[in-house]
């Protein structure tokens, strides 16, 4: 990051020096005791199981610099600086944005109920092929891990991406103000979260708060085939893309190739380029589009975007396609679920050509009262789609297996994840394409993991 002094900070989140030199230098910012670099701030976060105060004199030994905190310690050094704050939550965005507002470089900040990540992996990937490009690491998109990523800019960087994700109305205000994006993206409007939004509507009120701190020349980059999203109009300049013939940025002759991705032309008024997406789905034209619709507003060239678009690979469990022997497949998307998402990994799933196919489904979170219909829903589409075989777990997944079967497909049940792991073992044969798809608090990279070694062992 850049180098700030113990004095610049305590300025810059309006605190306190209680000790220490004010002439002090960090290196870099954690809340992490466990992990912190000598010569780091250590920002004493406190959570519902845990206070980054008990914490302090660890950080301190493992040779943080100084601290942020909101409770004096007892114990103070010279050598080792110490501000206090009345909240470090908020402090910490406030040091943020003190280093956001520093630089001119373009920031873009993503939001939406499905594929931040997955924009903003596929949006790094073109724009780093021109800029020394500042991004979001992994799934840091809250209150704490947007704040961290703007604090790793360094001078060198020319650009940055940054996710935001959300459970409730005003978070996107929050993280906005700090990143105060020339260019504001939302993926799409979609359930994820609506036990605690309400509606679509509310989803879509709560997304729209990364406009209230887009920058006044900046840009809106939207779904253009999402209904809710195409009623946005505002002050901004709006950037739609997708198929529909009204987006400026529009995807054409689709190429479906199954678990090995995805062609199509993007195109930009006379401008038209060729691109072969390395994921499978044809929902992944949509952050392509968007990918290629903000490198050329930011000046990159065909050649450049297309690299980049070809370039992209997906992260962690998220459609993490694994080729295994026996011409076994194994859909890894267990990251995450909500019912768009699901229902995208069962046309993949369905798409497969290899001569069985299976999808081990669990619950999914956040759903209010769409929980119970939700689930039955994605169970009636993959007897729909044709599928082998579902394996549902969970309470919730229930009614998913009540969907399967009322249906006409096959299914089988199993309360938790442990009572299923030997079924699914048993059901990894060859030629066989396996989805697994589930919200995160269901732990299925276990799941995962057991499909892997069933063929190691085999």
């Amino acid at each position: 990051m850049f180098p700030m002094t113990a004095g610049e900070i305590a300025t810059a989140v309006g605190g306190t020096l209680l000790s220490g030199r004010a002439a002090a230098s960090i290196s870099a910012v954690s809340t992490d005791s466990r992990t912190i670099e000598p010569g780091a701030l250590f920002v004493a976060w406190v959570g519902e199981r845990f206070d980054g105060h008990d914490f302090i004199a660890s950080a301190a030994s493992r040779g943080a610099a100084g601290c942020l905190v909101s409770k004096a310690p007892a114990e103070r050094s010279d050598d080792f600086f110490c501000i206090l704050v009345d909240d470090t939550r908020t402090a910490l965005l406030k040091l943020a944005a003190h280093v956001r507002n520093a630089v001119s470089i373009p920031f873009v900040q993503i939001t939406g109920s499905v594929g931040k990540t997955t924009t903003k992996e596929l949006l790094s990937s073109v724009l780093s092929t021109h800029f020394c490009l500042l991004k979001t690491e992994g799934n840091f998109n809250n209150d704490i891990g947007a704040p961290l990523t703007v604090l790793r800019l360094k001078p060198e960087h020319q650009a940055a991406v940054i996710e935001t994700g959300m459970n409730h109305a005003g978070e996107i205000r929050y993280l906005s103000s700090m990143v105060r994006p020339d260019i504001a993206v939302i993926t799409n409007i979609g359930d994820a979260h609506i036990e605690h939004l309400g509606s679509r509507e509310g989803i879509l009120r709560a997304k729209l708060e990364i406009t209230e701190y887009l920058r006044p020349e900046g840009l809106l980059v939207l779904n253009g085939d999402d209904a809710l999203l195409d009623t946005v109009e505002g002050p901004w300049r709006i950037l739609r893309c997708g198929r529909g013939e009204h987006c400026d940025v529009r995807v054409g002759n689709i190429a479906d190739h199954g678990v090995d991705g995805v062609c199509c032309d993007i195109s930009s008024g006379d401008n038209i380029i060729h691109v072969t997406i390395p994921a499978p789905g044809v929902h992944m034209v949509y952050p392509a589009a968007i990918a290629a619709g903000i490198a050329w507003e930011l000046g990159l060239s065909d050649p450049e975007i297309v690299h980049g678009i070809e370039s992209y690979r997906p992260v962690g469990s998220r459609m993490n396609v694994l080729h295994l022997p026996g011409q076994r497949i194994l859909l890894d998307d267990c990251y995450n679920a909500n019912p768009q998402s699901v229902a995208a990994a069962l046309d993949i799933l369905a798409h497969s050509e290899c001569a069985q196919r299976i999808a081990i489904l669990g619950d999914m979170g956040e759903l209010g009262d769409l929980t119970a219909q939700a689930h039955y829903n994605m169970g009636a589409l993959a007897a729909m789609l044709g599928l082998d075989l579902v394996i549902a777990i969970g309470e919730k997944a229930r009614n998913i297996a009540s969907g399967v079967s009322e249906s006409g497909g096959s299914v089988r049940y199993y309360p938790d994840l442990v009572s299923a792991l030997p079924e699914l073992a048993a059901s990894f044969l060859p030629d066989t394409a396996v989805l697994v798809k589930a919200s995160h608090a269901m732990n299925f990279p276990m799941a995962v993991k057991t499909l892997r070694e069933s063929v190691t062992d085999a």
